[in-house]
């Protein structure tokens, strides 16, 4: 049986311009040049290329930054944490995201170029987005920020990683984030294995299978035995409390693997006290927001900006 027919047909062309991943170490290498070197459609901002110190020892972690710009007041920001899988993109892809709007809304972005998995397992791509979230706040007064309304920000695996750093955060006590907003955040390491606990047979099929988020978290976890208070920082939905979380942005296609976990995460920070909205999107699979002509990708786009406008409180 196939899900094919559930689709919205306007959002079909993804299913060409991202055939489904057949994930493998071997062909890794082949996948991430092949991302790369991909273009997507719609305007393209330049980023400021800075490299900032990583965390205990860490190697330098290149950050990408749009419209940061002293001499203005200071304005929010937004940290955003590119999709991919966890093993998979670059920063450079906020060139086409996270940039363009940006420059058109008026705030400042910055995308992190954390380590991939397999080569950096948990916690170093985590302590990679805490260094650049920390350098954001330590350099607000030189890049124009104000540094009480940062929010981060991730599509896919950078949606869990934005989850995972809003926990981090918190935890740690140093800074107080604005907001988060997650994009098909990929939260539940369990998804698509042996413990998993969602079994529909309507998401999935497509774009990022079941076998590929297997991949991609066994790639992050390494050794790690998922048994202390990092945790959360590396599945989010494996975090014991979600209470003193900053208010969330999540929205998510119905035929999405990450249906499933994403509502149980809502439904955990609406029980926590988190202010939430949440939308889930008809017949829509995975990256479904790449087709922009799409009606339901327009959609997802304008309440996207919407929840940006309301967290960074932009005029």
């Amino acid at each position: 049986m196939t899900t094919r027919h559930l689709i919205d047909p306007e959002v079909t062309p993804v299913l060409d311009f991202l055939p489904e991943l057949q994930l493998s170490h071997d062909i890794l290498p082949i996948m991430r040049q092949a991302m790369a070197t991909m273009e997507t459609p719609g305007p393209v901002a330049t980023p400021d290329i800075r490299l900032i110190p990583g965390r205990d020892g860490a190697p330098d972690v290149a950050l990408h930054i749009f419209n940061a710009d002293p001499a203005r007041p200071p304005r929010p920001a937004i940290l955003h944490i590119h999709g991919g899988g966890m093993v998979l993109g670059t920063a450079d892809m906020a060139s086409r995201s996270i940039g363009p709007i940006a420059q058109a809304m008026g705030f400042v972005a910055a995308s992190v170029d954390y380590r991939l998995a397999p080569e950096t397992a948990f916690p170093g791509p985590q302590e990679d987005c805490y260094a650049a979230l920390d350098w954001l706040v330590t350099q607000a007064d030189a890049l124009g920020i104000d540094p009480q309304r940062i929010v981060v920000m991730g599509e896919s695996a950078g949606g869990g990683l934005a989850a995972g750093l809003a926990l981090m955060a918190r935890d740690r006590g140093d800074i107080a984030l604005a907001g988060q907003i997650l994009i098909y955040p990929m939260l539940d390491h369990r998804t698509g294995g042996p413990d998993c606990r969602w079994q529909s047979s309507s998401t999935g099929e497509f774009i990022w299978t079941r076998a590929s988020n297997q991949f991609g978290w066994g790639a992050l976890r390494g050794d790690y035995g998922c048994d202390d208070a990092r945790k959360g920082w590396f599945s989010p939905a494996l975090a014991d409390d979600l209470a003193g979380l900053p208010s969330t942005y999540l929205g998510v296609g119905a035929l999405d693997l990450f249906l499933d976990e994403d509502l149980d995460f809502v439904r955990r920070l609406a029980g926590a006290g988190v202010p939430v909205e949440t939308h889930v999107y008809p017949g829509a699979i995975h990256a479904f927001d790449m087709v922009a002509t799409a009606r339901v990708a327009q959609q997802s786009r304008n309440d996207l900006t919407s929840a940006i406008r309301r967290m960074l409180v932009l005029d």
